[in-house]
């Protein structure tokens, strides 16, 4: 017998550490070759990583919510035959890392597959996935099967519903993965950027009817929301405010305006605030971004997502949809220099040509690196983004190929 030390490898992303969000092999486990072994995550996704080895876990190093260095010893093995020749072995075959998504296909009646967010939901809550039958395909777990299985377990005593009843005790919830990689990046953004947030009322009565109009006439090219109307705005007022299409290095000292416009969507999910992106938004129509909006948001909410749409974003546009209130101030997706949110929609009397009318108004709230973006020149960019959406046929015009 033999001992085989792995350490923590280099997943190719240029990164010092990782953070260590689900083991999946204690010590004295027995694993098998190419065994999931841990998940880790690093700056820009979640990654797996196999037993590149046969053997006896030993030790492990590093508990869960915890950061590793690339190159730290991570898992101790004992294994049959010599170390140098398990060794040997190991380092001449890839580790296989790979983004951390559900499986595409599964064998007929296989039970408990899932994504490891899924799993980790699943043992904190003493579900047996092996139990579940998974509505995704092939048998996959999804977060909804979770849910209708607690959904069932509810109970409503009428003691508890009585009025005046009371509940004691709190519960701590530790913070790492995701939510705590999120955590970090909001800390980060609103201390080193110094943020100006602008809001601005929009009357958006024109862009509704033609928005109303388009999805009755094109309904067969998909439905439009208002927010590929806002990235065509966008697109159109950037070509002469081309400060804001901009990643500023703090460090360097150094702004790179981008010329292309990779517009970032910030997307809800269950895990937390991702922010896929839209490459080349500039080279799409309106159907073309209300497809991708749709087809990144959905792969983020699922766990889907690849490393390279959630990557490279310039400008980034966020809503709350119906719950956008009546302002906000969004934080700044560093190293952008802006940020545009939509709040909610509402009818509103408002003087028209000399009258009182209803009219069908929107704010936008917007956030701007004052380091980078001066006051004035934000007004200005807004302002003209208003003007678009108020008068709004020209953002149908199909883009130049």
């Amino acid at each position: 017998m033999g001992r085989f030390v792995f350490k923590l490898p280099d997943v190719g992303e240029g990164t010092a550490e990782a953070e260590i969000v689900k083991w999946h092999a204690k010590a004295g486990d027995e694993v098998g070759e190419d065994q999931p072994l841990v998940d880790i995550m690093t700056d820009k996704a979640t990654v797996e990583i196999v037993s590149p080895v046969a053997g006896r876990v030993i030790s492990r190093k590093g508990e869960e919510g915890t950061k590793a260095a690339v190159g730290s010893e991570l898992v101790v093995f004992e294994i049959e035959g010599g170390e140098a020749a398990k060794e040997e072995k190991a380092l001449a075959k890839a580790v296989a890392v790979e983004p951390v998504r559900p499986a595409a296909k599964a064998a007929s009646g296989t039970r408990g597959l899932a994504s490891p967010a899924v799993k980790a939901r699943a043992r904190s809550l003493g579900i047996d996935l092996a139990s579940v039958a998974g509505s995704g395909e092939g048998g996959v777990v999804q977060h909804a099967d979770l849910d209708k299985i607690l959904l069932s377990r509810q109970t409503t005593p009428a003691a508890a519903l009585a009025l005046g009843a009371a509940e004691d005790g709190a519960e701590d919830i530790k913070i790492f993965g995701l939510r705590r990689r999120i955590a970090e990046r909001m800390l980060e953004s609103k201390r080193r950027i110094p943020h100006f947030a602008y809001v601005e009322e929009v009357d958006v009565t024109e862009l509704e009817a033609l928005r109303a109009k388009l999805n009755a006439t094109h309904a067969a090219r998909g439905k439009l929301t208002i927010l590929p109307f806002l990235i065509r705005a966008l697109i159109k007022v950037i070509a002469d405010h081309p400060g804001v299409n901009a990643h500023f290095d703090d460090g360097q000292g150094i702004i790179r305006r981008f010329k292309a416009v990779h517009a970032g969507i910030a997307t809800q999910t269950e895990r937390g605030l991702l922010v896929p992106v839209i490459h080349h938004a500039e080279a799409k129509d309106l159907w073309q971004l209300a497809g991708e909006i749709a087809r990144l948001s959905e792969a983020a909410r699922a766990g889907k997502s690849n490393r390279e749409e959630l990557m490279g974003s310039t400008i980034t546009v966020t809503s709350l949809g119906a719950l956008g209130g009546i302002a906000a101030t969004p934080i700044i997706n560093p190293p952008e220099v802006a940020i545009i949110g939509v709040n909610r929609m509402a009818e509103r009397p408002m003087v028209h040509d000399g009258s009182v009318v209803i009219r069908k108004m929107m704010n936008l709230s917007s956030s701007f690196d004052h380091r980078i973006v001066d006051g004035y020149e934000a007004a200005t960019f807004i302002n003209a983004v208003k003007k678009c959406l108020e008068d709004p046929t020209g953002l149908v015009t199909m883009p130049a190929k």
